[in-house]
């Protein structure tokens, strides 16, 4: 049995030598030394892991990549755009629950914990996995984009008929290394205020992914919450 917020096993078998690599030593350093001096990180240790351990590799059947972890006390838990139960929702994730409702003609409850999502194979991975309190983007370039650059490689490389998710051109460059021949890749600006507008709103994505999901005899992800 790992310990609590531990890389799960089906990652570690996949990941495990990158756990060893210079740069997570380095970044293992990194998060030490800030911790020493101090500073807040979010989300907290043991759920720095949480995409990972709940979704182990062989279950994963949808990826949808965000950046940074949010920054403000109580959101971040180590899910990609999803906060714990009762924190008000970001404007990203109301977006993504507007388009839902409107792709699936359903009632979201408010609620922004995407656990559930997690629970049924969707991969909510963002490139860096902490960040200071009310730094954004504070932790890019100390290591997390290549361990999380060599999940999507496995999952790429390792698994077929996956559906990535690549919102805003961050999520597509790191996405660049998907076989779209082999994997779904659906593409669109990011649900942020600033871009939903331009092309997030109206794409349907989450009937297109259970229609997929369907046509390779899995069961839809029941996106509801």
């Amino acid at each position: 049995m790992s310990k609590p917020g531990a890389l799960h096993s089906s990652w570690q078998q996949v990941l495990g030598q990158e756990l060893e690599q210079p740069y997570m030593l380095n970044l293992k350093a990194f998060l030490q030394a800030e911790k020493n001096a101090g500073k807040q990180i979010y989300p907290p240790g043991p759920l720095i892991f949480n995409a990972f351990n709940h979704t182990p590799f062989d279950l994963v059947r949808v990826v949808i990549i965000g950046q940074d972890p949010y920054h403000g006390p109580g959101q971040a838990h180590g899910l990609s755009f999803s906060v714990p139960a009762g924190v008000a929702l970001p404007p990203s994730l109301r977006n993504i629950f507007k388009e839902i409702e409107a792709d699936l003609g359903v009632r979201m409850s408010g609620n922004g914990d995407l656990t559930p999502w997690a629970d049924q194979g969707v991969l909510l991975l963002n490139a860096t996995l902490t960040v200071e309190e009310s730094k954004a983007n504070s932790h890019q370039g100390q290591g997390w984009e290549q361990f999380t650059d060599a999940a999507i490689r496995a999952l790429n490389a390792q698994r077929d008929g996956l559906v990535f998710v690549l919102w805003g051109s961050y999520a597509q460059k790191k996405g660049a290394v998907i076989d779209a021949s082999r994997h779904l890749v659906l593409k669109s600006v990011h649900p942020s205020p600033l871009s939903a507008h331009r092309g997030f709103f109206g794409q349907k994505q989450f009937s297109s992914i259970n229609q997929y999901l369907l046509g390779r005899g899995q069961a839809p992800i029941n996106w509801v919450l």
